[in-house]
């Protein structure tokens, strides 16, 4: 072999020759780098279904319109290499070494560190997907193949350009031919034959180290548990650092708050009750907070874990009984059956002991070894219906039942009657994390889209299965805003929470919004007006010029914890914005841009469909809170983004007007905001 010495570069090759046995396993890797959140990698069918794509974080790099790429084919004892080239700002995918797709993107270096580890089966280390298949070989280059020098490449042969890492799954231990790799971790995952064996939860994790190797542990394993358990109470630190948010609710640790989904959510007892996934020593659990308010929250004992309900905890949804009991529905990891409990106590601290659901198929058969997941239940003339409960390669079914217990097959969820033409998506389209209830005169089923990410659907409950009428995406268009839940108030409201992807812990809700559904029928979102409580230092400015191309500074307007409101009466056609998180001279901040003719609203890298009707005014209410960003637009979009930044960092804070045509802001108020984490603890 030929002699490379790595130095810093974007420039790389990912090489990997599989052999696929169930494609439909999606959103799985057969080669991953990754450093830290930031990884590249060869992803097949996360976006499109039989389609490769170059999976990056948040999908930075991944180019998101496929349909012009080819579909895969190939299943079983066929051998395919796929490759991806990433040059300087181009990322190339080869198919046995011929072209697949090209496109410009901002690479980046994960190379030249030595904090890197290489990933198979999952897209990268706490993510998930998976590959049906086995994987012959698997190289990294630190440098650009050309297509010449991929198509001379052959599983387990050397090739005369020195691969930076490489696996030929020789033997019984998986070996980095080249020594850079020296640790490996598999979880579900075994070597045969010469091939690395891959299927359903199955994940590789090679490393330098073998504490980097066995992050894998971590998410693809329980950890060993030995009893009593104790409730531990998670509590927010006296003095957090100072990049934490402060009146986003977060899990008060940077590791535990993951997966950190919102579940079973109430008011009850003269107080407001949310539940989130986290992992402690134990496994997967259910956090338990409580506020007066929505915003000031107390964290309760965690008592909801694998060692007191006999599984891990994964998400579902809270409801009443018909006589006005709390309960709760959720999916017990492992145990391929979803459980309700019952609340026994005011602070929902103590809860009956799991109780299984029974579902039953079309024939009236009791439904066994079937992987259900994100069960909701709701009230309704007298019976209880229940939603998903079928696996996910399924369409969600819809279920009713008497006694909680026992369940009867209704059919799919979607009636018949779906129109995919007038709502612009397909009936297949994934349902994961659904949550359904009455909204005026209206049904509305908020969910994700592993896909899509974070949408909803308002129609009619009609011959009991849901009717949409609308489809809408909300929180932008990656699934950084994902996992919805909500609760209904006791004044009525339906406010709703969703957990958000990115800041510098593992877990952060969005803000609690009301959900309103007017005569017009356009969905609205609005900050709760609870928020207002943390407002003070008001500051207003009227009537501020902005010329074609320029960027005014607001004077006497700043900060890292702030609401701003911003009205503009005449947006005319001018793209126009925000800059917030920004230097004294309004450059390197984080990018709020409204966009009338395209009808697109961008926050930071994040961007969502918003269209302004003929002569409507724009209103934005801007959310800053330390890294995170949350924008609500004419109470119609909602969309986060992070401008991450070390703790103890320089603090960038002033904020900017843009626009590219002469425009007047007609008034800007702006308000700094007290934490949410200061209130008196809950006794």
């Amino acid at each position: 072999m030929t002699t490379a010495i790595h130095a810093a570069s974007t420039d790389k090759t990912l090489v990997s020759w599989v052999e696929l046995t169930d494609r439909s396993q999606r959103a799985g890797s057969i080669l991953t780098v990754q450093r830290g959140d930031m990884f590249d990698g060869i992803v097949f069918a996360e976006l499109a279904p039989d389609r490769w794509m170059a999976g990056s974080n948040h999908f930075s790099r991944t180019q998101k319109a496929q349909s012009e790429y080819p579909s895969e084919t190939t299943e079983g004892k066929t051998l395919l290499q796929m490759a991806i080239v990433y040059k300087d700002d181009t990322i190339s995918i080869y198919r046995n070494g011929k072209p697949y797709a090209s496109y410009k993107a901002k690479n980046i270096d994960l190379l030249s560190g030595k904090d890197n580890v290489a990933v198979f089966g999952v897209r990268h280390i706490d993510g998930t997907g998976s590959i049906g298949g086995a994987i012959e070989d698997a190289r990294i280059y630190d440098r650009a193949l050309t297509a010449d020098e991929l198509g001379a490449l052959e599983p387990n042969r050397e090739s005369s350009v020195k691969p930076y890492a490489w696996w030929d799954f020789s033997g019984d231990k998986l070996v980095d031919r080249t020594g850079r790799y020296p640790h490996a971790k598999l979880v579900g995952a075994k070597l045969k034959n010469g091939r690395l064996i891959l299927g359903e939860g199955a994940m590789v994790c090679a490393a330098r180290t073998e504490a980097e190797a066995d992050m894998l542990h971590r998410r693809g394993e329980l950890p060993e548990f030995t009893g009593p358990y104790v409730p531990e109470t998670p509590a927010w630190p006296e003095n957090p650092p100072d990049n934490w948010a402060i009146y986003h609710l977060a899990h008060p640790t940077f590791s535990m708050g993951s997966p950190f989904d919102p579940n079973p959510a109430f008011f009850y007892g003269g107080r407001y009750h949310l539940h989130y996934i986290y992992k402690n020593h134990t496994g997967f659990v259910f956090a338990h907070v409580s506020s007066p308010d929505m915003v000031h929250w107390t964290w309760h004992p965690t008592v909801l874990a694998p060692p007191t309900t006999g599984h891990g905890m994964f998400s579902g949804t809270g409801f009443f009984t018909q006589e006005g009991k709390p309960a709760m529905v959720y999916h017990g990891q492992g145990s391929n059956r979803n459980w309700i409990m019952y609340g026994l106590d005011d602070n929902l601290d103590t809860w009956s002991k799991p109780q299984v659901m029974l579902p039953r198929d079309e024939n009236g058969q009791l439904m066994e070894n079937v992987r259900y997941f994100d069960p909701d239940i709701w009230a309704m003339d007298g019976m209880y219906y229940g939603l998903n409960g079928v696996s996910s390669k399924e369409p969600p079914a819809i279920m009713k039942s008497k006694n909680l217990k026992d369940w009867e097959f209704i059919g799919g969820l979607l009636h018949p009657d779906f129109d995919e033409e007038k709502l612009d998506v397909a009936e297949g389209e994934d349902i994961s994390c659904p949550n359904f209830f009455k909204l005026g005169n209206k049904w509305v089923l908020v969910c994700i889209s592993h896909r899509l990410g974070c949408r909803y659907f308002i129609g009619d409950f009609k011959d009991e299965q849901f009717l949409p009428e609308q489809h809408a995406l909300m929180g932008g268009s990656s699934k950084r805003y994902f996992a919805p839940e909500s609760l209904l108030t006791p004044d009525g409201r339906r406010v709703n929470w969703a957990w958000y992807f990115g800041g510098h812990t593992k877990g952060v809700q969005s803000l609690p919004a009301e959900m309103e559904l007017p005569d017009d029928g356009i969905m609205r979102f609005r900050p709760i007006r609870e928020l207002e409580s943390l407002r003070y230092d008001e500051q207003t400015r009227a009537g501020i010029s902005v010329a074609t191309g320029d960027s005014v500074v607001l004077q006497g307007i700043k900060g890292d914890h702030l609401e701003l409101t911003v009205l503009v009466k005449k947006p005319d056609e001018h793209r126009l914005g925000v800059n917030v998180l920004c230097d004294a001279e309004g450059k390197d901040g984080l990018h709020i841009k409204v966009d009338p003719a395209e009808g697109l609203l961008f926050v930071g890298a994040e961007q969502a469909p918003f269209k302004l009707k003929q002569g409507e005014a724009l209103t934005l209410r801007i959310f800053v809170d330390s890294t995170l960003v949350e924008v609500f637009a004419n109470e119609r979009q909602v969309v986060m983004a992070d401008k991450p930044r070390e703790a103890g960092a320089a603090i960038d804070d002033h904020v900017a007007l843009h626009a590219t045509g002469d425009l007047t802001f007609d008034r800007v108020t702006a308000w700094q905001m007290k934490s949410a984490f200061t209130a008196p603890a809950f006794p």
